[in-house]
């Protein structure tokens, strides 16, 4: 099944605002497994589901060329508008019909996006465009467990999150249960013998109050809420917010709340 989700501009907008960068360390181990199964030189990445770019501004210094692929307008454009990239491009498409030669692209890499894919196609595709070891990228974050820190209060905080949750369940849709299962399904359906999954990356982010908010209204479930029931969105968010700076002791949704995070990141490597 093919999702057409996070088209809009405004929700564009909102995920270049508030979605934040993969773990950096996270980043420099898949360099290293690229390293170690095809080896250098480097020449193609193609970010896939690239939304605003985040992701693809990170494999930028270690490649050539790096093409970001989305089937939003609206997201590249969010994308094309950050300056000093001059090694990125940015292309309309899907994760199951890329435009490259075969045997021409060195990582394949998604971040947050692989769980909307159409598993076997994208699997066909990336087979035929990947070159002899080249690899594959598919990382994400699990979301199940809310950590918050400050000071005395962060099980409160946590309990609050996840009231946020369980609202917006019923708007969950199948991938991203996917997702909190760390792309079990894709990780087995993958044909290649060399593959593996890392597990429980940490990343320990500062964000504001008015920030976390920001990124409750970026979600898939959220928007789907939103465009069923405006006011009751609005209405969710408006509370949370008011219900974190009451446990928090604190007046402006500027205070900033510490918050870890385990992403996960799937690699596989065409054979030689």
């Amino acid at each position: 099944m093919a999702y057409r989700l996070f088209e809009g501009k405004e929700h564009a907008s909102i995920y270049q605002k508030y979605r934040f960068n993969p773990p950096a360390g996270l980043k420099d181990l898949i360099i290293q497994y690229l390293d170690k199964r095809k080896g250098p030189p480097h020449e193609l990445a193609v970010d896939l589901g690239c939304g605003t770019g985040q992701n693809a501004r990170l494999l930028a210094p270690h490649f050539k060329e790096v093409v970001g692929i989305d089937i939003s307008e609206s997201q590249l454009g969010e994308a094309r508008a950050v300056p000093g990239f001059s090694n990125i491009t940015y292309k309309t498409g899907t994760a199951e019909e890329l435009p490259f030669p075969d045997g021409s692209v060195d990582l394949l890499a998604a971040a947050s996006a692989a769980h909307w894919f159409d598993v076997p196609k994208f699997l066909a595709e990336a087979n035929r465009v990947l070159k002899p070891g080249g690899c594959m990228a598919l990382l994400g974050f699990g979301d199940n467990c809310p950590k918050f820190v400050y000071k005395d209060c962060g099980d409160k905080l946590n309990s609050i999150y996840q009231e946020v949750k369980d609202v917006l369940k019923p708007y969950t849709k199948r991938p991203v249960i996917e997702s909190e299962n760390k792309l079990e399904s894709l990780f087995q359906a993958i044909p290649f013998p060399d593959k593996e999954r890392i597990e429980n990356f940490p990343l320990k982010l500062s964000i504001s109050v008015e920030g976390l908010m920001g990124f409750i209204s970026s979600w898939s479930m959220f928007q789907a809420y939103r465009a069923n029931d405006p006011s009751g969105a609005e209405h969710l968010l408006v509370s949370t917010e008011k219900r974190f700076l009451q446990e928090m002791g604190v007046a402006s949704p500027t205070a900033e709340v510490v918050r870890d995070w385990e992403y996960f990141c799937v690699l596989a490597s065409k054979p030689l």
